[in-house]
């Protein structure tokens, strides 16, 4: 049986068609958990055409304590996550469970896809950054070297799915470690798309690749495993190069490479990380809503 857990806050305009991409895959249930009821009103609208919909309310604690209820309550054996404020791509389910037809697998990530035009520089940015961690995830499948899944989509065996830290930041870099941790691989679903919208201003980027990259700063102080760090993500910085295609372009890199200095002076600077409170740590990012 197979359950998705949709979670979502304050995304009423865009949880309607996040339900229906799913709903129209027909999976075994759909489990929509959110705090606010704006998001569970236009939820519950969706019941009359989805039947297998179940609509949560959460204490508004955060995204980790979200998944947790939501896990809890699913009855399926094989979980699938995704987020109210993405599209995902038809038939992409069923190509994330196929994966997990091989016992080897204890889960399996989908292809994050950016919205964003690439004809400005945050667009630019959103389209590079996901095009390189394709390849790097389908790279490292090949070659069987450890890798994460995406947030945005990805799929797990219940029996897997650990409890997630309420002050955690990269629950899906967490996740994957516990799934490695307990003796399974994990499996890249190239063709399982899920289209996201990310930021179009340097604010709204920073609050985002600062609580995405700090995360993974997060669990190397919770589990003393270093997941991911400036230096890794600078040595395969030439891989940048293969994606420029004018001037303007080699501009837009220089600033990118600036700008993720900036970010990881943040992220260690910011010592304190492991003990924070989530809703101190959690900044809503509007520009991606």
């Amino acid at each position: 049986m197979i359950s998705v857990i949709i979670t979502s806050y304050k995304e009423p305009k865009t949880i309607v068609k996040a339900i229906a991409c799913i709903g129209n895959q027909s999976p075994d249930e759909i489990i929509v958990v959110a705090p606010d009821k704006e998001t569970l009103d236009a939820a519950k609208s969706m019941i009359r055409k989805f039947k297998q919909l179940r609509i949560i309310k959460d204490d508004g604690e955060g995204k980790p304590a979200a998944l947790n209820l939501a896990v809890k309550e699913a009855r399926g054996d094989i979980l699938v996550l995704t987020d109210g404020d993405v599209v995902v791509e038809k038939d992409s389910i069923k190509k994330l469970v196929e994966k997990l037809e091989d016992d080897k697998y204890g889960a399996v990530s989908g292809n994050p896809i950016s919205l964003n035009s690439r004809n400005n520089k945050f667009g630019f940015w959103a389209y590079m950054l996901t095009e390189i961690a394709n390849k790097r995830r389908e790279k490292a499948a090949l070659s069987g070297k450890r890798f994460f899944c995406s947030g945005y989509l990805f799929a797990i065996r219940k029996n897997l799915f650990p409890i997630i830290p309420e002050n955690l930041l990269s629950e899906d870099g967490f996740i994957s470690h516990k799934v490695y941790e307990k003796g399974y691989k994990i499996a890249y679903a190239k063709e399982s798309k899920v289209y996201v919208k990310y930021p179009n201003n340097f604010s709204d980027w920073i609050k985002q690749k600062k609580r995405s990259a700090g995360g993974y700063n997060q669990i190397k102080k919770m589990l003393g495993v270093e997941i991911r760090s400036f230096r890794s993500e600078s040595s395969g910085a030439f891989d940048f190069l293969n994606y420029i295609s004018s001037m303007k372009e080699i501009y837009w890199l220089v600033s990118l490479f600036v700008a993720r200095v900036y970010l990881w002076l943040l992220i260690y600077k910011d010592i304190n990380i492991k003990n924070k409170d989530q809703k101190e740590l959690w900044q809503r990012i509007e520009s991606t809503k």
